[in-house]
């Protein structure tokens, strides 16, 4: 039987054994921490329990689809509710914005609470739709890699309508001209975060990231986020994938032009097809020693990456949600910082994530666990202890005064984590959250292939290779990697 190894347990990493089992392979999965899902795991403290990473679930069919390919139904193993809102927002004088999935209902809540007409909604998010459209095809579901992408009629459509792609011009810029209402153009230039990169600089393609969140939805799982990992790692156990945990890789095994296995730290396992759901960079810099590397793509600039503090706090605010927003007052001179100074700036943005307002059992009665996230640079060795103390304080001055409270007697329950330590945790090279950030112009589509082109049988998935990092992203770069991988016929 053909036998296929993957190296680190992510969620693309698990989407791709699941794939590959489909496929006929023989799969095994090492993964160098005691749990699988890598950022997406979970952990309590005392009576309260935190997802540990990402928080937002949008395009649920990229899981359910491979329940579906398994011949499975995903409602007997998996369960998810729609969100009717997809995030509160607040800015500290006193504006709010409440942003409902349903576009209608959106649309309106714009118009009553920022003043903006219905219409110059409608539009953006039309604009949004028509990129997505036009590039998804290419972009998201095919290597860019390949020749084959390029021969079709959807890349043919795509270039007959470069100029409604706005790819030279910056998000900031685009939303400026088509919004012109400041909250709202903060509140879009805000998607630029959800691939780690500066609303100031990304490319104005990417204003088709709203239209997934608005077209999509955002949701939750019953049993939080880290069910999708859960629910998953036993799709593919039952499709006869193993698991093996505890388990560091020392090198990628490459005889001639051909990947041949992996080495641990105390065997030697020959198989057919690797596939590296490690971050790239490392991927090459300890597990391929002595071969060449592909420069151009390691020596892109890190995406952003994050200070999370996580919160028990013994008090209920009916006025939060599950996805909250706290808008810095200073949204430009919060990226430079990030970008620039490689610091965290002293007005920064505030995100708060409950998941006990959907899953009660998270908190005690009466009480909230807070996820509280807040944009940082990846890890140049900066003074993190400091950095964390300064930042704690901001933080909670900045929900003290939109809240009306005092949230240092409130939390009883209290961790945190830090560029460095994700990187410690995960192999995020520099802590960096999506790999690269896509701050030029044509960086989101310049990522690292899902496959190596030097060496025969080796591949690669995850959110540091293409299409890039987020829940539906790294299980788009899972399918593509399997296409590539042929069929094993008995």
């Amino acid at each position: 039987m053909s036998k296929a190894i993957v190296i680190g347990a992510g969620i693309g990493g698990i989407a791709a054994s699941i794939r590959l089992a489909i496929k006929g392979y023989q799969v095994d999965v090492y993964e160098k921490n005691s749990y699988p899902g890598g950022k997406l795991s979970a952990f309590s403290l005392g009576d309260y329990r935190f997802d540990a990473g990402p928080s937002l679930f949008t395009m649920p069919h990229f899981v359910t689809e491979l329940f579906e390919l398994a011949g499975e139904n995903p409602a007997d193993f998996f369960e998810y509710k729609k969100k009717e809102v997809n995030c509160e927002y607040f800015w500290e004088d006193g504006t709010r914005l409440t942003a409902y999935a349903d576009r209608e209902k959106f649309s309106q809540s714009v118009a009553s609470q920022l003043n903006v007409p219905v219409q110059n909604i409608k539009n953006y998010l039309e604009n949004a739709q028509t990129k997505y459209e036009l590039t998804a095809p290419l972009f998201l579901k095919r290597s860019l890699h390949r020749m084959q992408t390029y021969l079709n009629k959807e890349t043919l459509r795509a270039i007959a309508n470069l100029a409604k792609l706005e790819l030279f011009q910056s998000l900031h810029q685009v939303n400026t001209q088509q919004l012109k209402n400041p909250y709202l153009i903060q509140f879009f230039d805000r998607f630029a975060t959800y691939n780690g990169s500066d609303p100031y600089q990304t490319s104005g393609i990417m204003s088709l990231v709203q239209h997934l969140e608005e077209h999509y939805g955002t949701f939750i799982p019953k049993k939080g986020m880290v069910d999708i990992t859960v629910s998953l790692v036993k799709l593919a156990q039952r499709l006869g994938v193993q698991f093996h945990y505890d388990q560091k890789i020392k090198r990628i095994i490459v005889d001639g032009k051909s990947c041949k296995g992996i080495e641990t730290q105390d065997q030697t396992i020959t198989s057919d097809i690797v596939v590296s759901n490690m971050d790239v960079v490392p991927t090459y810099h300890h597990l391929l020693r002595g071969h060449k590397a592909p420069n151009t793509y390691l020596k892109q600039e890190r995406s952003s990456s994050a200070l999370i503090f996580y919160w028990g706090i013994q008090h209920s605010f009916p006025q939060l949600d599950l996805h909250n927003i706290f808008f810095s007052k200073a949204y430009k001179e919060e990226f430079q910082a990030i970008f620039k100074e490689k610091t965290v700036g002293t007005d920064p943005t505030v995100y708060v994530n409950i998941t006990s307002k959907e899953v009660p059992e998270d908190a005690p009665s009466g009480c909230e666990n807070w996820f509280v996230m807040i944009n940082a640079p990846a890890d140049y060795r900066q003074d993190w202890e400091a950095l964390v103390r300064q930042t704690r304080r901001l933080v909670i001055k900045k929900l003290n005064a939109i809240l009306n409270c005092d949230l240092d007697t409130l939390i009883v329950e209290e961790t945190y984590l830090s560029p460095p330590l994700i990187a410690a945790k995960t192999a995020s090279f520099k802590g960096a959250l999506y790999g690269s950030s896509s701050n030029s112009r044509m960086s989101a589509f310049l990522r690292h292939p899902n496959f190596s082109r030097t060496i025969n049988n080796l591949y690669f998935c995850g959110g540091s290779v293409h299409p890039g990092g987020g829940i539906p992203l790294c299980l788009l770069s899972a399918k593509i990697t399997a296409d590539m991988i042929p069929t094993v016929h008995a």
